[in-house]
C-alpha cells in the first residue's frame, strides 16, 4: 500500500507540473522569438518568488506569534503564584507628608557636598629680566641651563 501510495503522489506530482508548466518549445524560433520568451520566463520568476517571500513572511509571523502564546501558556500553568496582597490603611495627608519629605531631601542637595579648600596659587617674584640675560650670557649661563636640566 505505500508503495502504492508514492506511485501516485509521484503521478499526481507530474501532472500537476506539467499543467502548471508547460514543456518549453524552442526549436525553430528566432533570436527575437527567444529574447522574449526569456522576458516571459523572468517575468513568471519573479511573481513566484514574490509569491513565496510573502509565504515564508506570514510562515515566520505565524511561527513568532505561536511562540508567544506557547510562553504565555506556559506562564498561565507555571508555579508562578501572585502574592495576596495586604491592604494598607493610609490617610491622604500621611501619604503626602511622605512626598513633601522626599521633595525637601532632594531639592537640598548643596547641604551634603563636602567643602574642598583650594590652595592659593605660588606666584613667583618678579625680577629684572636684564640681570638674568647677562648672568646667562657665555659659557657659564650655558653650563648653568646644562645643569639645571639634569
Amino acid at each position: 500500500m505505500l508503495v502504492a501510495e508514492k506511485e501516485e503522489k509521484r503521478v499526481e506530482r507530474e501532472n500537476t507540473l506539467n499543467e502548471r508548466v508547460p514543456p518549453l518549445q524552442l526549436s525553430g524560433l528566432t533570436t527575437q522569438q527567444l529574447q522574449e520568451v526569456c522576458k516571459d520566463l523572468h517575468r513568471k520568476i519573479d511573481v513566484t518568488d514574490e509569491a513565496r517571500y510573502d509565504l515564508e513572511m506570514k510562515a515566520n509571523k505565524n511561527e513568532t506569534e505561536i511562540q508567544h502564546l506557547s510562553q504565555k501558556i506556559c506562564e498561565l500553568k507555571g508555579k508562578m503564584k501572585r502574592p495576596n496582597l495586604k491592604r494598607v490603611k493610609k490617610s491622604t495627608d500621611a501619604m503626602l507628608g511622605n512626598l513633601d519629605s522626599k521633595m525637601n531631601k532632594s531639592n537640598d542637595f548643596k547641604a551634603n557636598l563636602k567643602t574642598v579648600k583650594k590652595e592659593e596659587e605660588k606666584k613667583e617674584e618678579v625680577t629684572d629680566w636684564r640681570k638674568n640675560v647677562e648672568a646667562m650670557s657665555g659659557m657659564e649661563g650655558r653650563k648653568k641651563l646644562f645643569d639645571a636640566a639634569q
